[in-house]
């Protein structure tokens, strides 16, 4: 009897799959049923060979030998996972075994790991895709059900092998040059140099920012009702001319204001869209502080373990309109604990419509919503709390109907001049009920307060009990954080010169940098090659990342001829382009970015040595900065010594709440705090034990007086009336 075997990407997706294809025996990695062999990866079992592979030469990085352009790129299997590789591989061939079914992430990347196992297998047999949005049973079901061509398929392998050889041709030949050039370990890539450049370019116009001071009139009548000024020309609020303010003010003090029109306007605002992970990432971080890999790494453990969420690497905010029939079991299996209220209230009214659901807005997976299996919200992490509550709030408020207000707009003249009132009456509360509290007012006009507004008419005659002259200040850009940084890789046109922004508004709303799959990776490794460091929330350019960007090629830091390559990548997906053509233009870029850095007359100096030394090669070590605390590098990369020397812990300041730097080594070691608080690890240990001791106290003694007023036992009365009372003082 022929069988089939399946490719998963990881273990615990194989699992979900044999269990629902009925693969009980177990193997040595893999399941195997009666029709079925389900094996898997772990990610990718196959990459793309280091440049030693094309000849000896190359195992020493010189700058002669560069460029290296292979004219066919070599695959070669990775040595850690070579095993199941190789288990793969002997399932694929056995004689038995009719077709393949490629079961691994339904996109570019996942398309990638198994194309490229079946390459150096060197497997010719049919194959299938299983083209699912979640892991559950049901879907599982349902995609074999609906097995696809694997041919259908072949323009997105295409897609990938042009992305990861792009990406070879120039970080291998670029930083290779680089770090021969200046002997000093530099980084470069095709999507992570001009991210590093918009980042340098922000801290630049923070810096060049010159605040301007503006200024207003803010008059109050006698009943308390604030008038904002309104200027008769700009209609704006304010005005960087001060003398003409001050002018007013004094002709307009003591004057009554004189009703002209009382405006009552109906208005509506719907909720916003679902999440895409981009969207996702950058309020993870706004509001918990997540970094973008963070969040990617909770919303896989809720996609692949707990099975509650679906597909999380997307770009789509929107929902295909194969989905809404499955929308109610989705909001019964979400409709527990805080949300069971409001999923029932959705389910009643449901009415999809084209604000959620467009097909034309969804192209490889929709958006981040719950799936059909049931959650139990006590299995979940904290983390992972606070991840599904923001996926289902979401969920559930585009199932709501719109916010509903009457906003009263008030007119005025005083002297000549026209003065604003605002006010707003809630008719419905609509999606707004999802949040509660939580949501902030967004609709509310900038310098024109929302205020309750007293019975008022046209003609009214307002006296005024004092007029005033306000004054502000224009504030600079926020510097990035990872959330904010996340935004603008997908969207670079918004944080680019003006010169940029043109070509930008060609490519269209493809062009970004990187995809939503390997964001986070990008900012990540800017991390880890010391070219960013984090200051509070806030990303910082380090001075090698600025130094970085004053030795590459123009070019290389274009944001704009970065997304120009992202769209043809969509391009080469969707058929439209050759891959090869594609590849041919990348290497000519690749030999003109060598030959300018070959060419260059400018210098790297390494500004953090310190006096210590390499214990291996005798060097001096450099102080760099990285995400978890400070370290001591060696300046040779071919070194390769590091040595952490302090590191940012979990600990909190007694006195600030702050997170507390670990220093020092042994015995030695000391907390510090940037509020200046000191203390030894030895005392800090010991203080954390009696803590812990006091605690484990506190636990019995609270489980104790749970259980006497359970059992409704007075037992005895002033015992247990002096444990309540210390439990109080020590809680």
């Amino acid at each position: 009897m022929s069988k089939t075997v399946v490719l998963a990407e990881k273990p615990s997706v194989g699992r979900d799959i044999a269990k629902v294809l009925g693969c009980h025996k177990q193997g040595n990695g893999y399941m195997e049923g009666d029709q079925y062999v389900v094996t898997w990866a772990f990610g990718h079992l196959v990459t793309l060979a280091d440049p030693e592979a094309y000849g000896e030469k190359y195992k020493t990085w010189r700058l002669e030998d560069l460029p290296l352009l292979p004219d066919r790129m070599k695959l070669v299997v990775i040595k850690k996972t070579a095993r199941q590789f190789q288990q793969v591989k002997n399932l694929m061939s056995r004689p038995d075994v009719k077709r393949i079914v490629i079961a691994t992430d339904a996109g570019r990347e996942g398309e990638l790991v198994a194309r490229w196992i079946i390459e150096k297998a060197r497997i010719k047999k049919p194959v299938k895709r299983l083209w699912i949005s979640s892991v559950t049973d049901k879907a599982i079901k349902e995609g074999f059900r609906q097995l696809r061509d694997g041919k259908q398929y072949e323009n997105l392998y295409a897609s990938a092998v042009a992305r990861a050889e792009a990406d070879w041709m120039v970080g291998i030949n670029a930083s290779r040059a680089l770090t021969c050039k200046h002997n000093a370990s530099l980084s470069c890539g095709r999507v992570q140099t001009p991210t590093l450049a918009m980042i340098a370019a922000r801290e630049e116009e923070i810096r060049n920012f010159q605040p301007r001071a503006f200024y207003g009139l803010e008059a109050v009548t006698a009943n308390g009702l604030k008038l904002v000024w309104q200027d008769g020309k700009t209609k704006d609020w304010r005005s960087f001319a001060k003398e003409k303010c001050e002018r007013l003010l004094s002709r307009l003090t003591g004057q009554e204001a004189i009703v002209t029109e009382v405006k009552k306007a109906k208005k509506k605002s719907y909720a916003p869209p679902l999440y895409d992970l981009t969207e996702l990432q950058r309020e993870a971080n706004q509001r918990f502080g997540f970094s973008a890999k963070e969040t990617l790494s909770v919303l896989q453990g809720l996609y692949e373990n707990h099975k509650v969420l679906t597909y999380p690497r997307t770009d789509s905010r929107y929902l295909s309109t194969d989905i809404v029939d499955t929308l109610k079991d989705r909001l019964e299996a979400c409709g527990v604990g805080p949300y069971r209220k409001l999923a029932h209230q959705a389910s009643r009214s449901l009415k999809p419509n084209k604000r959620f659901v467009d097909n034309s807005k969804v192209s490889d997976h929709h958006a981040i919503i719950p799936t059909e299996e049931p959650v139990f919200l006590d299995k979940l992490s904290a983390k992972e709390k606070k991840i599904y509550d923001l996926v289902v709030k979401r969920f559930l408020a585009v199932m709501f109907p719109p916010f509903e207000y009457e906003q009263t707009t008030v007119q005025t003249n005083i002297g000549g001049e026209t003065f604003i009132a605002r006010g707003k009456v809630i008719r419905a509360q609509g999606w707004k009920q999802v949040y509660g509290d939580q949501w902030q007012e967004e609709e509310q006009t900038e310098g024109m307060p929302e205020q309750i507004l007293p019975e008022i008419k046209e003609g009214d005659r307002l006296a005024i009990r004092s007029v005033k002259l306000t004054r502000g200040e224009t504030k600079p850009p926020e510097p990035f954080t990872e959330g904010s940084l996340i935004a603008a890789m997908e969207n670079p046109g918004k944080y680019m010169g003006n010169q940029r922004k043109d070509l930008l508004r060609t490519l269209g709303e493809t062009g970004g940098l990187g995809t939503v799959a390997t964001r986070a990776d990008i900012i990540e490794k800017l991390f880890d090659s010391f070219l960013i460091e984090k200051k509070g929330k806030h990303i910082a350019i380090t001075s090698k990342g600025k130094q970085l960007l004053d030795l590459v090629p123009e070019e290389l830091k274009s944001p704009a001829l970065t997304a120009e390559w992202e769209q043809k990548l969509g391009a080469i997906a969707k058929g439209k382009l050759n891959k090869e053509s594609f590849l041919a233009e990348m290497r000519e870029y690749a030999q003109a970015v060598v030959r300018e850095i070959k060419e260059s007359e400018k210098n790297f100096k390494h500004d953090n040595l310190t006096t210590s030394r390499c214990p291996d090669c005798g060097k001096r070590l450099l102080e760099v900065s990285s995400k978890k605390g400070r370290m001591l590098v060696c300046q040779d990369r071919a070194c390769g010594y590091r040595k952490g020397i302090a590191r940012v812990t979990n600990a909190r300041c007694p006195e600030c709440r702050k997170k507390l730097e670990l220093r020092g080594e042994g015995d030695g070691r000391i907390f510090v705090c940037a509020c200046g608080y000191r203390e030894k690890y030895a005392s800090f240990q010991e203080r954390k034990s009696k803590e812990k001791k006091s605690m484990v106290s506190r636990k019995e003694i609270s489980r104790y007086l749970k259980q006497q007023e359970r059992q409704k036992d007075e037992g005895n009365p002033a015992l247990k009336e002096a444990l309540a009372k210390w439990f109080q003082q020590n809680e």
